[in-house]
């Protein structure tokens, strides 16, 4: 990927941002950029133009400017691998600690606008529905206490909304322990004695789709976290299976299951086929991330299609929910976390 002239300045619907302060509060104009072709049966080619895509838009590379760098000479491999070392100077503000421990970054004002219109422009603000009424599989993925509860809701809105699903229900966690913090907001909201994320997100589908016991249950508790894993299916009446799973860890000895253990737990338990749809719901701040992970765990492996949608938080059944605010630090974590994502995914790639 050659060295370019720097692209005009990005607009938002107030005027350019550049080093003039700008004003607060200004959407982005223009389209999302558009993620990786999730479609069943994608050509590697067309996954790793997408990444390209993505990678040489205008709105990161003025990210990249804005914070000092300089773009490279080079192919797809060489930007990815500037865009990941950069991303861990500038924008990795957890440094190994859990998201809710992030620092915040001192930013001015234009820079913290520029971040905003970026993210936009990126696809990690704006919720998108998703591109057809029937999936084989619809798969939510867990995170902290509020978004169980928020994402879980929002698959059983598409369910009941007319959304077609002929598999299951996957609802993907692990046995996390909650926070201080998360216990109260659970109790707030009528799902108490939670202890993990996977009891958080048991009590969610409970509580969203009317069930009060499972149908069937499954699991080994291997007296450690890191090495156990459970499975409870609900059958709620006239939609599909809801299967709650929490999955071992693929590196027991350095960490807990992460997302994409428990999405190859799944497939296995599932026995994904190729041609199958798969559904991912999570909020739309990890939307290219997290559709990124799941190409490259699934899709690349088994043949599947893969639509990845974040949680509309403007649905009045969800209002009730509380929802974090979103900052310019929180953003530039998640596009850390897309590069990152992009960078593996091409790996695989490049290796098959």
């Amino acid at each position: 990927m050659p060295d370019i002239p720097a692209p005009p300045p990005l607009r938002t619907a107030d005027g350019p941002i550049g080093n003039t302060p700008v004003t607060s509060g200004s959407v982005p104009v223009g389209p999302d950029v558009p993620l990786p072709a999730g479609a069943a049966g994608a050509p590697t080619t067309a996954m790793t133009a997408g990444i390209a895509g993505w990678v040489d838009a205008d709105p990161l590379r003025h990210l990249v400017a804005r914070f000092g760098g300089t773009w490279p000479a080079g192919d797809l491999a060489d930007a990815l691998r500037f865009l990941d070392e950069f991303s861990a100077r500038h924008w990795d503000f957890r440094g190994g600690r859990e998201r809710p421990d992030a620092r915040e970054p001192n930013l001015d004002a234009g820079t913290a606008e520029l971040v905003r219109a970026a993210a936009g422009a990126l696809g990690l603000v704006r919720p998108a529905p998703p591109i057809t009424s029937a999936y084989a599989h619809q798969v939510v993925l867990g995170g902290l206490a509020h978004a169980c509860l928020r994402r879980v809701a929002y698959a059983a809105h598409l369910l009941r909304g007319g959304l077609r699903v002929t598999g299951e229900v996957a609802v993907l966690g692990s046995f996390r322990p909650l926070s201080d913090l998360e216990h109260r907001m659970l109790a707030e909201a009528g799902a108490p004695r939670c202890e993990t994320e996977v009891d958080a997100l048991d009590a969610a589908v409970r509580l969203a789709f009317g069930v009060t016991a499972p149908a069937r249950e499954d699991g080994v508790d291997a007296g450690h976290a890191h090495h156990s894993w459970s499975s409870r299916t609900y059958l709620p009446a006239s939609l599909p299976p809801v299967r709650v799973l929490a999955a071992p860890s693929s590196e027991p000895q350095r960490r807990r299951a992460h997302t994409a253990d428990t999405q190859r737990f799944w497939a296995g338990h599932v026995q994904l086929a190729p041609g199958d749809d798969v559904l991912m719901v999570t909020a739309p701040i990890y939307v290219p991330f997290q559709h990124c992970d799941a190409l490259r765990t699934l899709a690349v492996p088994y043949g599947c299609g893969i639509d990845t949608v974040g949680v509309d938080p403007a649905l009045v059944d969800l209002a009730r929910l509380p929802e974090p605010t979103l900052s310019p630090g929180r953003y530039l974590q998640e596009i850390r976390s897309a590069i990152r994502a992009m960078r593996a995914l091409h790996t695989e790639l490049a290796a098959g």
